[in-house]
């Protein structure tokens, strides 16, 4: 007997209908069964079915006489299942990788609830996704199972059979089936929440759910719609006929009159005029299951008084004016933001003429977000160094807690930032200000730049357009002008900056000061920050940073965690982090979540992240440069090599000279880590010879070594990094001169 039975109805789905199949397929939990009714679909999907029942014992094809619906289709597959558990997939959507694995294991941990809850995220054509808005429900804290009446918020995700495992048994016992017709899923989920003696929850997304631009029932206009009627008939039986559930009745009530304001204002759901009809069955059925009792929001009474009242016309007046109101009030919000835009400029005008202050310093960083990277280091390096020094810190309101109290914060597009723009000496940044930025004569402007190199920059860019996007280059430029000074970890970063950014700056070849805090953290705090990130005691923390991919519109890991995570050994965690152009869509998005996974995408500081680790795992991203520092080990994993090289291209083979071991494949890492070449000394070799190439200024005074040169004017009690002669522990020289280069 299988664990798991998974029934997959398919009808008109067959361009679909393989991905669907090969998401159960290919999940590592092997112990399922996959039953596929063909709901009499007139295309391909029958044939895909017994495709896959000729290809894979456990895959079993059952085709319909006539086209019956989702609800009959599902029965059929249900009378059929064998497995422990009833999992239902349309045949239009996915599993995310290791969706049953984690089923499985909380199904485990919860004592074998008669129903398992799990989220899912919104899957669009252009690849994006979109998590439950309602995933907070599904939080894990508590007891391990309950029944409805402690936690009746589960309501609140959506009512669909698909998101849920049931304990065969329960539902065979209850005598649980689908009916006819639209919205099937209705009678069966409030019905079986309401009646099962134990539920549990996972919060992790298990299903991708397709949003279909044409095709699926959401989208259709048809009277079929009217159906929800007689589902809700269905639903008031079920209570009715037991008295024990008749507190349900309020609650359920209350949701049904929400389900028929939603249909009835839905634009494309009921055939032109036929919405007059639906209000008046709807206000028919408020009248019949009215019920007291259940807390009605604010917002929905007018909506509920119209239903019971029949006031069709003041209801759709209502709804009209509404949407109105709604296209009324963005016009309002963009005239607004016109009016404050021109007298924000006007203002920066006038500041324009006031005198620079010369003991002001503006610093920020990738695009306003937080207190980080190069520029952080150098902020309090000056504050400390620098007397009467004022610094502000440019960041988003969400990113202000990050900002030392000594530091003053600004947000963009405020007046105090546009004055500290205009009348500020010394602005710091990683990347480009604002391109309204007006560079004054007295203003000192260095660019710190965000890691050394790898993959193509600036002007390289031209010739490729994947990469580059909207890239305007003669912006770009014109930015590049206003620089003074521009700021390198190495040689190599200075030939690249140079002729990627070609200027009149002077170029500070002085080391990264972002990566001091690398070789001046103590035993003491590490072990603090690793406490902080739940790392636990003798666990050995690998930090996996990938880079962003210009080639995917939607981004996700190219490692698959959970697979490499089942294979080290159990005192390994992974720290997974996504790169910050990622970060608006969580790291897990996608991908179910393992104890041993801390998703530490939302940290403010990758360099506490880095230092809380024992090894990194990275691709072409400018943190193993960073990483080297530390003489800890790197591993790259170089799956898509071809397709990044020919999208945004690099300006060497990292693989030919990395800082530790390759791997092309995610096989080839699991080989490297359960083999232990990951820190042999093979490893420490690249590693040393690598470190020695990028990182010969970097000794823990690089902020110092800026701050002395640009805000103090001062070269000649500069601590210099030691010679090449001085070597480190493995022999390799650690450190060189720095030097200056001013273009032309």
């Amino acid at each position: 007997m299988p664990r798991f039975s998974v029934i997959v109805p398919a009808y008109r789905v067959q361009a679909y209908l393989h991905a669907c199949l090969d998401s159960v397929l290919n999940q590592s939990f092997k112990d399922y069964e996959i039953i596929v009714v063909d709901d009499c679909s007139p295309d391909a999907c029958g044939s895909i079915a017994d495709e896959y029942a000729t290809r894979d014992p456990r895959v079993s094809a059952v085709h319909l006489p006539h086209n019956a619906g989702l609800g009959p289709a599902r029965n059929a597959g249900v009378a059929r299942a064998a497995g422990d558990y009833l999992l239902f997939l349309d045949g239009d959507d996915t599993f995310t990788p290791e969706a049953l694995q984690a089923v499985a294991d909380r199904l485990d941990a919860t004592g074998g609830p008669d129903v398992l809850v799990y989220d899912y995220a919104r899957t669009y054509w252009s690849g994006a996704s979109v998590r439950n808005t309602f995933a907070a429900h599904l939080t894990e804290a508590g007891p391990a199972s309950f029944r409805l009446t402690e936690r009746p918020e589960l309501l609140k995700v959506l009512m669909v059979v698909w998101n849920k495992a049931y304990r065969r048994e329960f539902i065979e016992a209850e005598g649980f089936t689908f009916p006819p017709g639209y919205y099937e899923d209705t009678p069966w989920t409030y019905p079986v929440l309401m009646s099962a003696g134990s539920i549990a929850v996972l919060d992790a997304v298990c299903v991708g759910y397709r949003q279909r631009r044409r095709g699926n029932i959401l989208s259709t206009t048809t009277r079929r719609h009217f159906d929800v009627f007689d589902q809700y008939d269905r639903v008031f039986a079920f209570i009715d006929a037991r008295p024990e559930l008749a507190a349900w009745r309020p609650v359920i009530f209350r949701r049904m009159l929400d389900h028929f304001s939603t249909l009835f204002t839905s634009r494309d759901r009921l055939p032109r005029g036929s919405r007059a009809q639906f209000f008046r069955r709807a206000s028919a059925y408020c009248r019949r299951y009215r019920s007291s009792g259940a807390r009605v929001p604010r917002r929905a009474r007018l909506r509920h008084a119209l239903f019971r009242l029949g006031a069709h016309r003041t209801y759709r007046a209502l709804w009209i004016a509404q949407r109105l109101g709604g296209l009324l009030g963005r016009a309002v919000t963009t005239a607004r933001r016109s009016v404050r835009g021109a007298a924000l400029q006007l203002h920066y005008r006038v500041q324009l003429r006031l005198p620079v202050r010369g003991g002001d310093a503006v610093f920020a960083a990738y695009w306003h977000r937080g207190y980080t990277c190069s520029p952080a280091a150098l902020e309090a390096t000056a504050r400390a160094l620098v007397p009467g020094l004022r610094t502000s810190w440019i960041c988003r309101p969400e990113d202000a807690h990050t900002v030392p109290d000594a530091t003053r914060v600004l947000h963009p597009g405020t007046a105090a930032y546009w004055t500290a723009l205009a009348r500020s000496k010394y602005l710091v940044n990683n990347v480009n200000f604002d391109r309204r930025l007006v560079k004054r004569p007295g203003q000192v402007l260095l660019q710190t730049h965000h890691g050394t190199p790898l993959k193509t920059m600036g002007t390289d860019l031209v010739h490729r357009p994947a990469a580059a996007g909207s890239m305007d280059f003669g912006r770009l430029l014109r930015n590049v002008d206003k620089w003074d000074y521009s700021l390198s970890a190495n040689q190599h970063s200075t030939l690249v900056w140079e002729r990627t950014y070609p200027s009149g700056y002077t170029t500070l070849e002085y080391g990264s000061p972002r990566n001091d805090v690398l070789h001046r953290t103590g035993p003491d705090e590490t072990a603090r920050l690793r406490e902080r990130l739940g790392v636990p005691d003798g666990g050995c923390a690998l930090l996996y940073a990938p880079t962003h991919r210009d080639y995917r519109r939607a981004q996700r890991y190219s490692l698959d965690l959970e697979q490499l995570i089942r294979v080290l050994d159990p005192h390994f965690v992974i720290l997974a982090r996504s790169h910050y152009l990622d970060a608006p869509a969580p790291a897990s998005a996608g991908h179910t979540r393992h104890p041993r996974i801390i998703d530490v995408t939302s940290h403010p500081s990758v360099e506490e992240l880095c230092l809380a680790s024992d090894a990194l795992i990275t691709d072409y991203s400018s943190l193993m440069f960073d990483y080297v520092n530390l003489d800890r080990p790197v591993v790259l994993h170089l799956e898509d090599a071809q397709a990044y090289e020919a999208a945004r291209g690099t300006y060497f083979d990292p693989a030919a000279f990395p800082p530790g071991a390759v791997a092309r494949d995610q096989e080839e890492l699991h080989e490297i880590f359960t083999s232990d070449h990951w820190r042999g000394p093979r490893a420490a070799q690249r590693r040393a010879a690598f470190r020695a190439r990028f990182c010969p200024y970097d000794d823990g005074h690089a902020s110092e070594r800026v701050v002395r040169r640009v805000f103090l004017g001062d070269t000649s009690g500069m601590p210099l990094p030691a010679a090449q002669t001085d070597c480190g522990a493995t022999g390799v020289p650690r450190q060189q001169p720095v030097r200056e280069y001013t273009g032309g």
